[in-house]
């Protein structure tokens, strides 16, 4: 670590943060183009369809999120900590086992995608669409696992522009195959709404051929070689580490997206309109809250990098700048979305009523995500040093004994209605912040923090 004054650290920290928020931008033009194509030409019940789809894919997805979290604290420290072998040791076992969850959980996806979405209370004319986009999209994810992890390798040795790069890649073959397999161009069948699983399976796909093609014509240390692949069978030490910090981070992001489930729920209950403007909503906010996950990966990472590197005083500088951080990037793309809000929605959708419904969820949620980014900074820096348990169960607090319950009693005891619902968020945010600053200045801060992976 050469970071020898704030002012060294910001810089750093701002070029590691603009790859990785252009890399979300990126992820969401993807996602928005796909939205904007299907929503236009094919109905805003193909919109409600991926709408409905999305919580469930994301609670699959939040396996590989928890392993990259676990992953990336100990890449992290063992970067900084200049152990090349522990290096290796942690890509081997944390591959292995990815792929393994992919797998399965690409099994039992295909199976019960249909049960699994009645249980959500998807609208019945669309829920036989909704589980056909997702079985399509089931057969990549052992490849999207593998590929997700090994951006979060790259990415806690603080390399944010490889991934950045390779999602550049990503995006335009995505797009590009998009309309071809939405329309039919090409001489290709027209696929419709299914064209856009097709589209993301094989940009995934190439992708991860293309990275690795890279990597190894790079020599870089992050390759696949020999001494990555004599620890593929997992190093049982390693494993049961990875596994304790990973465990809390995949049960906290599988159920956030319980809880989105049975919020979806909620918002089925008011038709398929009310779905399709909750879809687009989620995909405005994605935007909106880019700089507070941004910003949670990098706190986590360069402080994973300074406790491998022994230097634990530097670790207020890095939540300090995080914060300030937050408030400027993430206030100004709020102010920005409400101010163009109305136009904003309406290139997704086209119906007065739906877009009415979509605007009332961005003005009464939008404001909040600035809580969410400063809950979601404290947080990671606790992980950073492998306490993940107590900001885990903060998080699951918050969610399923504020937001859930919130948004059902408000949404059917209320005459809010489906406003109801949206007042769950902000709920949910205050008090996740709460007792994630409240852990952080009365205990944390007074434990001793020591590196998981010197040995």
């Amino acid at each position: 670590m050469t970071l020898d004054n704030n002012q060294s650290l910001v810089k750093t920290m701002s070029i590691f943060l603009i790859p990785l928020l252009l890399s979300n931008i990126l992820q969401s033009i993807g996602q928005l183009v796909s939205i904007v194509l299907v929503g236009r030409w094919i109905g805003e019940d193909a919109v409600a369809a991926i709408s409905a789809f999305f919580p469930l894919f994301f609670l699959l997805v939040s396996f590989s999120i928890g392993i990259g979290s676990g992953s990336s604290i100990l890449i992290g420290q063992a970067y900084g900590a200049k152990n090349e072998q522990k290096l290796k040791e942690i890509i081997g076992t944390t591959l292995s086992f990815t792929f393994l969850i992919g797998v399965s959980l690409a099994i039992i996806g295909g199976f019960f995608a249909t049960d699994i979405l009645n249980l959500m209370g998807t609208p019945a004319n669309i829920v036989e669409e909704s589980a056909a986009y997702a079985r399509i999209l089931f057969i990549s994810m052992p490849i999207l696992f593998l590929y997700f992890v090994y951006t979060t390798f790259l990415r806690g040795t603080g390399d944010s522009k490889t991934p950045f790069y390779f999602l550049m890649i990503s995006t335009a073959t995505n797009i590009l195959m998009l309309p071809i397999l939405l329309f039919g161009w090409l001489g290709l069948p027209a696929f419709g709404l299914y064209g856009a699983a097709y589209a993301s399976v094989i940009s995934t796909i190439v992708t991860f051929i293309i990275l690795h093609i890279y990597l190894y014509k790079t020599k870089h240390p992050l390759r696949i070689d020999a001494s990555v692949r004599k620890h593929l069978l997992m190093k049982g030490d390693l494993l049961k580490t990875l596994l304790k910090l990973s465990i809390p981070s995949s049960i906290n992001m599988i159920l956030i997206s319980l809880s989105e489930i049975a919020v979806i729920s909620f918002v089925n209950d008011y038709g398929s309109q009310a779905t399709a403007a909750y879809g687009v909503v989620n995909q405005v906010v994605s935007y909106v809250q880019m700089p507070a996950v941004s910003l949670g990966i990098a706190v986590s990472i360069f402080a994973a990098q300074f406790i491998g590197a022994g230097n634990m005083n530097r670790l207020k500088d890095v939540i300090k700048i995080g914060l300030g951080l937050n408030f400027a990037i993430g206030g100004c793309i709020i102010i920005f979305v409400y101010i163009f809000a109305p136009q904003i929605l309406s290139i997704f959708l086209t119906d007065p009523k739906t877009i009415d419904i979509a605007y009332s969820l961005v003005v009464i949620t939008l404001w909040s995500y600035l809580i969410f980014g400063t809950a979601q900074i404290v947080a990671a820096t606790m992980r950073a040093s492998g306490t993940v348990l107590w900001p885990t169960i903060f998080s699951i607090c918050s969610i399923w004994l504020v937001e859930v319950p919130v948004a059902y009693v408000l949404s059917h005891y209320t005459s809010l209605g489906i406003k109801g619902i949206w007042i769950g968020y902000p709920a949910a945010f205050f008090v996740n912040l709460l007792l994630q600053y409240s852990y952080y200045q009365l205990i944390w801060k007074k434990k001793q923090i020591i590196s998981l992976v010197q040995s």
